[in-house]
């Protein structure tokens, strides 16, 4: 069952939003905090810029953020391999380190 769709009063820079959305008020404000600081911290950068063109850079900002997002999660991010790799080599030595140094190496068939 969806929910029925709830105004939420939200504050961002400096102007007030109605939102008319389905989802939870406190998710509401807090995608409304995101892009207030967001705004602001793009202000402090352009100060001169006029609060469209804020918005408009901003937007643009968290776009390249949640494509960059989406493409590492469509291809993989290498990065997020490396603690496991490193424990797992860590591993590796613990227990070729516990081996007899006479006993052979043995590589598995399959």
């Amino acid at each position: 069952m969806e929910s029925r769709p709830t105004v939420t009063h939200v504050e961002i820079f400096g102007q007030t939003y109605s939102v008319r959305a389905a989802g939870d008020p406190d998710y509401i404000r807090e995608l409304a905090a995101f892009v207030d600081r967001r705004m602001r911290e793009v202000a402090e950068h352009a100060p001169t810029v006029d609060s469209t063109k804020i918005a408009i850079l901003t937007a643009l900002n968290i776009s390249d953020e949640y494509y960059q997002h989406r493409q590492k999660a469509q291809v993989g991010d290498p990065g997020r391999l490396v603690p496991q790799a490193g424990r797992l080599v860590e591993k590796l030595d613990e227990i070729l380190g516990t081996l007899p140094q006479s006993a052979p190496a043995r590589a598995g068939n399959g």
